[in-house]
């Protein structure tokens, strides 16, 4: 009998045209990648809880398509009610579909972990507000931003990708900080991911980016551990190197 391939499901807001062009372009040839999308930016955007309902179903077809993982792929709406909002998405998702889930904000707590990083430079397109909740929800995790950017853009979508990825390191190396650990380039519906190499040369530093974050933790879901080339030291390092990351089912503290 032939094995089930290894398959992601991805529940992105409806103005993402960017994550899943970069999941099928760096994930491996074999693993299935499946979408289905939200209305929660912009004019949509609305508090968390009122995404229960379009957030179960929508998990719910996702199941479906048998995958080893669901996730929520939203970097401000996951980060938005703190660490219990986080739980309250991964619950939701995990009680409609039945598959293990996995929110932006999970995978990036884990990405910073999984390089020690705590002081961190956080650049972004958001608007300032944004910037400021997605620092308080980091510090409840446990890291401090100690400097960040937010470019102001508001209209999400098609004018955060006018955004080049030689912009975003020029922008990110204008705010090097020397007392900072790491980098995090945040926003999944932006070229961020395309610049993490350039940065990690000139910064002598470890960039995390929303994107790169979670196809890494994704894939170590599904427990595919392979180097991928492109994607900085979060795909290069070992990981034994993993340090105070729990089992899926510890990570919600």
């Amino acid at each position: 009998m032939t094995s089930v391939p290894p398959r992601i499901g991805l529940i992105v807001p409806a103005s993402n045209t960017a994550a899943e062009v970069q999941f099928r372009r760096y994930a491996p040839a074999d693993v299935g990648v499946h979408v289905t999308r939200l209305r929660m930016t912009g004019q949509w955007q609305r508090p968390l809880r009122q995404l229960d309902e379009p957030l179960a179903d929508a998990a719910a077809m996702l199941s479906d398509t048998s995958p080893g993982v669901i996730v929520f792929h939203c970097t401000a709406n996951s980060m938005q009610e703190g660490l219990e909002g986080e739980a309250h998405i991964l619950e939701v998702i995990e009680k409609a579909s039945g598959c293990p889930a996995l929110t932006t904000s999970l995978a990036i707590r884990e990405a910073l972990a999984r390089l020690q990083l705590r002081k961190l430079v956080l650049i972004s397109p958001y608007v300032k507000a944004t910037n400021e909740h997605e620092s308080e929800f980091l510090g409840e995790a446990g890291f401090e931003v100690i400097h960040d950017l937010a470019l102001g853009l508001s209209g999400g979508g098609d004018e955060y990708l006018r955004i080049t990825p030689r912009q975003w390191a020029e922008l990110t190396l204008e705010k090097r900080r020397a007392e900072a650990d790491g980098y995090f380039l945040s926003c999944a519906a932006t070229t961020m991911i395309e610049a993490i190499e350039e940065l990690e040369h000139q910064l002598q530093k470890p960039v995390v980016n929303s994107n790169q974050a979670v196809r890494w933790a994704a894939l170590r879901g599904l427990e595919i551990t392979a180097p991928i080339t492109g994607l900085g030291r979060l795909f290069r390092e070992p990981a034994a190197a993993v340090a105070g990351l729990g089992a899926p089912a510890d990570r919600r503290a």
